[in-house]
């Protein structure tokens, strides 16, 4: 076969078959471990996991078989143009054919003849004893979609002298198409013209078989991973609003007597995609007349945060109804989270009001104070010494107190209002409201300014925002 470099570019050494064998051996050492690990992964084709892990495994091992064969036809030196049909290629692991089938062709410009390998009439299923065909009836061998792309492929080579490298589908006499592989060069003359071309063309259909095999096994992964954070986030969400008060609009505790509190309350979701996050408010009427105000926020998101928050409140409902002050009741909460499987942190703030003498006993832990409104001007009340739920083992907790008057407007939050600020960011901004909440004449007015300042925007996390007004 003539020389498959353009003239005068001097052709490279070969590797010595010492060198070439110890490569061998270290290819098919590494094959055998890989199949030993592919053989211990587990078999369940109906998990997508699984089935991703084994087409990788395949795709490498099919790769491996490649790399082997390619370098026994380097120590071995090619094959013989035309030469008789050699004997079945061994089966894989898997019993399918390996992928090393690689045959070489050359086409003589001037002479019009052309030589093919053994190899390649195999892989083209082609008759060895028929003369191979030249450039211009080899499209004929190829599927209709992939000629332009030979054409233009073979035109690139002979007119501008560019290398071929690409992919084309071929249809055998039998039926059956084949994706192959062609790499090849033109071979000028002394004139600089070119006289032939030279190309090396290699079976690729199980390696690409093996690629789709390994993208669609990943696309079912990514598939089944989106519909299990969708399951989830619809849990976490329908979880959220079972354990949140059911009430909407306004609602009144106590709901006989004077000095009552008109409340309404929101939650302001995150954004869409962004699972939902633990915050929590609640509004509860108590045996002995009082009302309890609770606002949180339980770190993490999704199906555990949800169920964390309906822990929280669920002990914070219980504690309350027995008579337990905010400042114990928040101690309790630390002990429940300090306990927990899971490790959490927490912030909270809990209000006792009383109606006959319009008093207010609070407590906080790590939480944003609540604000106070009163004849058109708010501020943060004093917050008592309190660290995060969760944060220290038995922590105590500070109470204050405050006295009402009528009109007054208490708003409590959690963090996520302002997203990616920090809570005092979103206090200078709802004290800025203080003028609306004036003439605003009920609570759901307040909430509603609240959700037109900070609603429309993208957020990370959810945020709740519970207002109380003193009514006479």
């Amino acid at each position: 076969m003539p020389s498959h470099l353009s003239a005068g570019r001097p052709a490279a050494q070969p590797p010595g078959p010492g060198g070439v064998d110890a490569l061998i051996s270290q290819a098919r050492r590494l094959k055998g471990e890989v199949d030993a690990v592919r053989r211990d992964t587990q078999a369940d084709r109906s998990d997508p996991r699984n089935r991703w892990q084994r087409a990788l495994y395949d795709l490498a091992l099919h790769q491996l078989d490649d790399l082997d064969e390619h370098l026994a036809q380097l120590r071995d030196g090619p094959s013989p143009m035309a030469a008789a049909p050699a004997p079945a290629p061994a089966a894989a692991p898997d019993g399918g054919p390996l992928l090393s089938r690689v045959g070489s062709a050359e086409w003589n410009l001037l002479t019009d003849e052309a030589s093919w390998s053994g190899e390649l009439y195999r892989i083209l299923g082609r008759d060895p004893a028929a003369p191979p065909l030249t450039l211009d009836e080899l499209p004929s061998l190829v599927h209709d979609e992939d000629r332009p792309k030979l054409t233009a492929m073979v035109t690139d080579c002979l007119v501008d002298a560019r290398p071929i490298d690409g992919e084309f589908r071929v249809v055998r006499p039998d039926g059956g198409v084949r994706t192959v592989h062609m790499m090849g060069e033109p071979v000028l003359g002394a004139d600089g013209s070119t006289t032939s071309m030279w190309a090396v063309l290699r079976d690729v259909s199980e390696l690409r078989r093996c690629r789709r095999a390994v993208s669609e096994t990943r696309d079912s992964l990514h598939h089944q991973r989106h519909a299990a954070a969708q399951t989830e986030r619809r849990l976490a969400v329908e979880l959220q609003e079972a354990v949140l008060p059911p009430w909407r609009g306004s609602l009144r505790l106590p709901h006989g007597g004077p000095r009552t509190l008109d409340l309404a309350a929101h939650y302001l979701p995150p954004s869409a995609g962004t699972p939902i996050g633990g915050d929590w408010y609640d509004a509860l009427e108590l045996p002995d007349g009082t009302t309890l105000l609770s606002v949180g926020d339980l770190t993490g998101h999704g199906v555990g945060a949800a169920t964390g928050t309906a822990m929280l409140l669920g002990a914070v409902r219980g504690m309350a109804m027995t008579g337990t002050e905010p400042g114990p009741l928040l101690a309790c909460l630390n002990r429940l989270l300090d306990a927990a499987v899971q490790p959490a942190l927490g912030s909270a703030a809990c209000l006792r009001y009383r109606p006959d003498t319009r008093s207010l006993v609070w407590a906080q832990a790590g939480h944003p104070a609540p604000l106070l409104f009163r004849d058109g001007t708010g501020r943060a009340l004093d917050a008592p010494d309190g660290v995060l739920l969760g944060a220290t083992s038995g922590a105590s907790y500070g109470q204050a107190e405050v006295t009402l008057e009528v009109g007054d407007l208490l708003l409590l939050h959690t963090d996520g209002l302002v997203p990616g600020h920090a809570g005092t960011a979103a206090v200078h901004r709802l004290l800025g409201l203080a003028a609306h909440f004036a003439e605003a004449r009920t609570a759901q007015r307040c909430v509603r300014a609240v959700v037109r300042e900070f609603g429309e925007r993208e957020r990370e996390d959810g945020a709740c925002v519970l207002v109380a007004r003193v009514a006479s």
